[in-house]
């Protein structure tokens, strides 16, 4: 006990507190020595950490105080060595500072005895570092958690789960943090849920990668529920769709979008015949949604009837397919060249190819000008001077 105590006196790596003349270590003669010299070398590596905090990897002053308390080191040889390490393995210096931002104990770690082997355990499982690196850098206390106890574990489970390595990879480089989870627990709890329901694995299979995180979730039983009320076909791929949709959005979100709707002329009735066709429009932004509705219905005319049947389109990039495809369209409405109905899916739900072949090859003479109209419009949609309000068009 007497080593420990004067190990941390000489290297300051951990506080120890005393009751003043309460010690009968025999060593400790005078106290106030001993606390003075503890102090004075904590105050000295907090400096230090503060200061390499700030310089090495851009935390603001506050943020570096403020994790000095839980990370303390006496040289920056452990941090640059963990620093160079991420380096390795392709992370770019933003990445490798908001993950220490998010997590600054992870700095403490030892590089070669405990990040490496997690890093070469992910790389030899095909991980794509770039987007892993990205996704690491947002979930990375699973650094913190055991290869042999925890990672292997589970990505076994998750493995023989989909039974599929791809899928698994993919799974884990969406949501590194899946593998912190006790997924025989959590995830197996669940799917049960979804398996009691009718719903076939393969369509769970499927799912899962997209929607990882929302499968762990300890609101599934409830957004089920909601979905089987809302009359969604189990045997169908939209049932989990539409279960994985709804744990991502709160009661208060749904019935804001919905009421947004409304604004526009849907129905109620016409709100849920869309989330049957196609759950995930509801994710998107309520800016985006109100730009798409005043686009369709005030500038292209188009019913809200209509644009019920076809919630696909909402998600479609304003800027860079519906305006262009559009703005061809009314060119050749104005030139009689074209009836005023159109199919929204040959006007907006094909291909590039099948587009050009539909609405500017079969005019010839107005070919020329209309790729230019096309192309403008493609240019102007991606210049931020023109369309100010990017989030709300994309």
């Amino acid at each position: 006990m007497s080593k420990f105590l004067h190990k941390t006196v000489l290297f300051g790596s951990c506080s120890v507190r005393t009751q003043p003349g309460t010690s009968n270590l025999g060593f400790l003669r005078n106290p106030d020595f001993f606390s003075l010299r503890w102090f004075s070398s904590s105050s000295n590596q907090q400096s230090l950490t503060v200061s390499y905090l700030i310089n090495s990897l851009g935390f603001t002053p506050e943020a570096a105080l403020s994790a000095s308390k839980y990370v303390n080191f006496k040289s920056p040889e452990k941090p640059d060595k963990l620093i160079n390490l991420f380096k390795k393995y392709g992370f770019t210096q933003i990445q490798i500072s908001s993950l220490l931002k998010r997590n600054p104990i992870v700095l403490i770690l030892d590089a070669e005895k405990t990040v490496l082997p997690k890093l070469e355990f992910f790389d030899a499982k095909g991980i794509s570092w770039p987007q892993f690196a990205k996704r690491l850098s947002q979930f990375s206390t699973i650094l913190r958690s055991s290869l042999d106890k925890q990672i292997m574990p589970s990505y076994e489970f998750l493995r023989n789960f989909l039974q599929s390595e791809e899928m698994a990879i993919a799974a884990v480089e969406r949501f590194p943090d899946i593998l912190r989870v006790n997924l025989e627990k959590c995830l197996g709890r669940n799917i049960d849920i979804l398996q009691e329901h009718g719903v076939p694995k393969s369509n769970i299979a499927k799912q899962f990668p997209i929607r990882t995180q929302a499968f762990t979730s300890s609101r599934f039983r409830e957004a089920v529920e909601e979905v089987v009320e809302m009359g969604f076909d189990a045997k169908r791929g939209t049932f989990v769709h539409a279960v994985l949709v709804l744990l991502g959005l709160s009661k208060s979100t749904w019935e804001r979008k919905v009421n947004a709707f409304k604004k526009w002329g849907w129905s109620e009735e016409e709100v849920l015949k869309a989330f049957h066709s196609n759950p995930s429009f509801m994710t998107l932004s309520e800016d985006k949604l109100m730009a798409c509705m005043d686009f369709f219905i005030n500038q292209m005319g188009w019913r809200p009837c209509l644009l019920a049947k076809y919630p696909t389109i909402l998600k479609l990039s304003l800027k860079k397919r519906v305006i262009p495809r559009c703005s061809v369209f009314q060119f050749l409405l104005s030139e009689g060249l074209v009836e005023k109905e159109v199919s929204i899916t040959a006007l907006l739900l094909v291909s590039e190819e099948k587009f050009m072949q539909k609405f500017v090859v079969p005019y010839e003479k107005n070919s020329p000008k209309l790729l230019k109209l096309y192309e403008e419009k493609v240019d102007l949609s991606v210049d931020k001077r023109v369309i100010n309000d990017d989030k709300c068009l994309r």
